[in-house]
C-alpha cells in the first residue's frame, strides 16, 4: 500500500476570516427600443406562408414539464423592485496611502532592527573580547613599567644609603 493512498491525519481548518468590502452596484439604464425598418411586401408574404405551414404542421405532444414554465417577462414583473444599492463611503486616497505607508514603515523598521541585532551580536561580542584583551595587555605593561621604575628607584636609594653607612662604620 502506498503512502499517498492514506487519508490525512487531520483536516486543516480556516483560521483567518476575510471581510471583503461590499460590492458597488452599478445602475444600468434600460436600452432604447430598437426601430425596425418597414419590411418589403415580398418579405411579408414569405412570413405569412411560413405561418401557414406552422399551423398546418402536426401538433406537438403536450409536455407537462414545459407547460408551467414562466416566461422571463412574467418572472421579472412579479418580483419586487430591486433595492437601491448601499452607497459606498468616499475613500480619501491620500489618507489611505499615508496610513499604509506609515504601517509599512513600522513593519520595515522592526524587521530591520531584528536583522541588525542578529547580525551585530557576534561582531560586537568579538569586539568586546578584543577590547578586554587589549586593556588587559596595556594594564599589565603599565604595571610592569611602574614596578620596574619603583624597583630602580629603591635600588638607587639603597645604593645611595649603603656607601654612607659603610663610611660611617669605618
Amino acid at each position: 500500500m502506498s503512502l499517498s493512498a492514506l487519508p490525512p491525519m487531520r483536516v486543516p481548518t480556516l483560521t483567518e476570516v476575510v471581510d471583503w468590502p461590499p460590492v458597488e452596484w452599478v445602475a444600468v439604464e434600460e436600452p432604447a427600443p430598437v426601430q425596425i425598418d418597414a419590411p418589403a411586401d415580398d418579405a411579408v408574404e414569405a412570413r405569412i406562408d411560413d405561418a401557414v405551414e406552422l399551423t398546418t404542421a402536426e401538433p406537438v405532444a403536450a409536455d407537462p414539464l414545459h407547460e408551467a414554465v414562466p416566461v422571463l417577462a412574467e418572472v421579472s414583473a412579479s418580483d419586487e423592485p430591486a433595492q437601491q444599492p448601499v452607497p459606498m463611503p468616499v475613500i480619501d486616497e491620500t489618507a489611505l496611502t499615508q496610513r499604509l505607508l506609515t504601517d509599512l514603515q513600522h513593519q520595515v523598521d522592526s524587521l530591520l532592527e531584528q536583522q541588525l541585532r542578529a547580525a551585530m551580536q557576534p561582531v560586537l561580542s568579538r569586539m568586546a573580547d578584543t577590547l578586554a584583551q587589549q586593556a588587559h595587555e596595556e594594564l599589565a605593561s603599565a604595571l610592569r613599567d611602574m614596578v620596574a621604575l619603583a624597583v630602580s628607584r629603591e635600588m638607587i636609594r639603597l645604593r645611595a644609603a649603603a656607601p654612607s653607612s659603610e663610611s660611617a662604620e669605618s
